[in-house]
């Protein structure tokens, strides 16, 4: 088989792997963004609020899938990296296997726990609380297109091809975003048709990998027979992939507490923190996609041996990491009150928002210099490092969130100035762990 990333200049490799996945990551916040800006114009403020409340909630359980199929994707890469493509072929048909069992359990853990978890744990606001259980109530009925899309897409990337996901999401992007326009819009669905729409482009995105890959992949045509049950193969998943989801899970729980802070100064404040969300999340766009892109590299890179090919491909990573977060990072400060006015926010939320954007325009340039090292580490079968540098990192930042939304100097800012420490942390245990090279040693999972 041939070793897409183990030969060449290192950033070459990693720059064409990259920038799909970060394409297609823009496209998701993109139809996000859309999303939630026709929620807002053609539904209601309080509309805006009850979908923007979900998320939090909502990531937690995905993270289930991109956790787990990240843990696939590592052990396929490094089977993949070592030419060995029987055991590419058998821990990838377990994965589906693993990936859609869990994609209908969490289907209904999400049904069920939706009102207690957004009454009591969330602490949504009474005037929105029917509306968000609807929504999401609606999109839990997407989580089993959204577990099989999830582990069709990492065993792509296991084998090299970003590039196929893109085109996915470009055309599960501008479906929701017609279907969102067409059930919200004209038909007055209001938060019951954008999580139908979701359901829907997710079920497209589904079928549309599974049928890409199938017919591009003789490797990965499987029958129905071909979909065991094997204990060692799902544990190897479970090995690399548990750590991550965990590493997601606690993160999303942190953000959970961080969004009761939000409720708790009133729906205006709701509203302004989902804007001030969606599109802080195109700052963290270029670090998420190198670290997806350095688990393939190292993975690819260790299975065939080369260790000092991985180390050259994070300094490299770095730099091109930084640069693009900084555009993006004057991109956000310069044109915020023109984003935030497609939002259709009041003028009290609009005044929150700018102020949200233009802290983490600064803050977030520290995340591109720590969270791409994560991949290296979850390539190199160390995965639960960045769980425990997540935890901590996101478990400062709800503590100091807790202790100073109340206070006379940060007052209700900390919401979005809780990053300078919870990063700042993040970025000094990252980088010692990593100059250490403790995380080379057990790195060859294929060979346990």
């Amino acid at each position: 088989m041939k070793k897409t990333m183990t030969e060449g200049t290192p950033w070459k490799h990693i720059l064409k792997f990259s920038l799909p996945v970060l394409a297609g990551s823009l496209l998701q916040q993109l139809y996000n963004t859309v999303d939630a800006m026709i929620v807002g114009k053609y539904a209601s403020e309080a509309a805006l609020s009850a979908v923007g409340t979900t998320g939090s909630f909502a990531f937690m359980l995905v993270a289930i899938a991109i956790g787990f199929s990240a843990g696939n994707g590592v052990v396929v890469a490094q089977h993949y990296g070592a030419g060995e493509s029987d055991k590419v072929r058998a821990n990838a048909s377990t994965g589906i296997l693993f990936l859609l069992l869990l994609g209908v359990l969490f289907t209904v853990i999400g049904l069920v726990a939706a009102g207690p978890a957004f009454k009591y744990l969330i602490d949504v606001p009474d005037e929105i609380l029917d509306q968000t259980l609807l929504y999401f109530r609606i999109f839990s009925l997407g989580f089993v297109f959204s577990y099989g899309y999830n582990i069709f897409s990492s065993i792509l990337r296991a084998v090299g091809d970003s590039a196929a996901t893109l085109y996915f999401l470009l055309v599960s992007s501008v479906l929701n975003i017609v279907l969102d326009y067409v059930l919200v819009k004209i038909y007055h669905e209001g938060v019951a048709g954008a999580a139908i729409a979701t359901v829907i482009s997710q079920a497209v995105s589904f079928f549309a990998a599974y049928v890409y890959m199938s017919v591009r992949y003789p490797i990965f045509r499987f029958k129905l027979s071909d979909y065991k049950w094997d204990s060692g193969l799902v544990a190897k998943t479970v090995k690399v992939g548990f750590p991550i989801s965990l590493q997601m899970i606690v993160v999303s729980a942190g953000l959970t507490f961080i969004q009761r802070a939000v409720n708790g100064f009133g729906k205006v404040m709701t509203a302004s923190f989902t804007v001030g969300q969606r599109i802080e999340m195109y700052l963290n766009l270029p670090c998420n996609a190198f670290q997806t892109t350095l688990a393939t590299y190292t993975g690819q890179n260790i299975g065939a041996g080369k260790m000092e090919r991985v180390k050259s491909g994070v300094r490299q990573t770095f730099v091109i990491s930084i640069l693009m977060t900084l555009v993006i990072s004057a991109c956000v400060w310069g044109f915020a009150p023109n984003l935030i006015d497609l939002f259709g926010l009041s003028d009290e939320a609009a005044g929150y928002c700018l102020q949200h954007l233009r802290a983490v325009a600064l803050i977030n340039v520290v995340l591109s210099m720590y969270i791409p090292l994560f991949g290296v580490f979850q390539g190199a079968n160390h995965s639960a490092f960045p769980m425990y540098v997540a935890c901590g990192a996101l478990g400062t930042r709800v503590i100091i969130v807790y202790l100073l939304r109340y206070s006379a100097f940060f007052g209700y800012t900390i919401i979005w100035w809780n990053g300078i420490f919870g990063f700042g942390m993040g970025f000094l245990i990252t980088w010692t762990f990593y100059l250490s090279g403790i995380w080379k040693k057990n790195a060859m999972l294929t060979k346990n």
